[in-house]
């Protein structure tokens, strides 16, 4: 008899997480105020446009555990210069999908396309990666060169993540890995997230939705493990202008990635906040804005001016 109420015990701590996880209600649309869904080949994604309607496009990806509003002062701000500003959740998180699948390089870039051919995107744009968002956009351009004009890197991923133990042990130990993800790694995301502001709400809210823990783990072990060197030096082959700025205080992609990103590639402009910590985008909204404005006006007067000299039979022009 003793032997079964063990039994049943350890059934039920190892059916608990799993049943947690099932129990946490779907998404809802009371967490976002503005935006709306794309019916997507993989499932629903979430977006937004902020900016006039003829504006340069800026394409921004958001990162492993907290959703597009990451982006909603930067977004303002490159508004007010006239660009149109393109936000969406990755699948898992915000109000995008759970999807089934391995969360790897080509399930993001499958999205992403879908994303723009829904959105009738078809020139060339500037894409903003954030974190693991800097990965994707990397990939992404890498394969598509010609839809992309240029790339801003905001603590990037892909040269170096700092994990914490507990989401390290779950990454490298498959079942059990799954099993405390589900368990127990909303604590240990709690314990990080940004309590008392706007942002710290929308990563509180992430912990109850469904499918936003195995997402995390799977993104963790897919697009965030994936060796990035190939896709920067065909970034650089392209010759696609890549501006990266970083956070001097950020102790998840620490500044030491900025030296293994300019071995890749060369020509990389890079840029150090240094007061700021992994939380660039939103805590350094301005100041990040005024870095981009000022390299994105850079790259479009010299386009300018190489057009203007080729036009006119520049012989140093070829």
């Amino acid at each position: 008899m003793i032997w079964l109420i063990v039994l049943a015990v350890l059934l039920l701590l190892a059916c608990w997480p799993f049943l947690s996880e099932a129990r946490k209600p779907p998404l809802t649309a009371d967490i976002r105020g503005t935006g709306t869904w794309a019916a997507l080949s993989q499932g629903r994604t979430w977006y937004r446009w902020t900016g006039p309607s003829r504006g340069p496009v800026v394409v921004a990806i958001h990162g492993l555990t907290t959703p597009s509003p990451v982006f909603d002062d930067l977004a303002g701000h490159l508004a007010q210069s006239g660009y149109r500003v393109l936000c969406y959740d990755l699948y898992g998180r915000g109000l995008s999908d759970a999807v089934a699948g391995t969360q790897d390089g080509a399930f993001f870039l499958r999205q992403l396309d879908d994303l723009l051919r829904d959105q009738d995107v078809t020139g060339p744009v500037t894409l903003v990666g954030y974190s693991m968002g800097g990965t994707i956009a990397t990939l992404f351009a890498a394969r598509n060169a010609a839809r992309v004009e240029r790339i801003v890197l905001l603590a990037s991923a892909g040269m170096g993540l700092n994990l914490t133990p507990f989401w390290r042990f779950a990454r490298d130990t498959p079942v059990i890995g799954d099993w405390l993800a589900r368990g127990f790694g909303a604590g240990d995301l709690r314990q990080v997230a940004a309590t008392g502001t706007a942002i710290g709400r929308v990563q509180h809210d992430q912990l109850m939705r469904r499918g936003y823990l195995p997402a995390v783990l799977s993104s963790l072990r897919g697009a965030l493990s994936a060796q990035m060197q190939d896709a920067h030096r065909a970034v650089a082959a392209a010759e696609i202008p890549v501006l990266a700025i970083w956070g001097g205080m950020d102790s998840t992609i620490p500044t030491a990635a900025m030296g293994q990103l300019a071995q890749w590639n060369r020509k990389v402009v890079h840029e150090v906040v240094p007061d700021a910590t992994h939380a660039l985008p939103w805590q350094h909204a301005d100041v990040v804005a005024e870095l981009m404005r000022d390299w994105m006006d850079g790259q479009a007067v010299a386009s300018s001016e190489t057009a203007a000299g080729t036009k006119s039979g520049d012989p140093t022009q070829v």
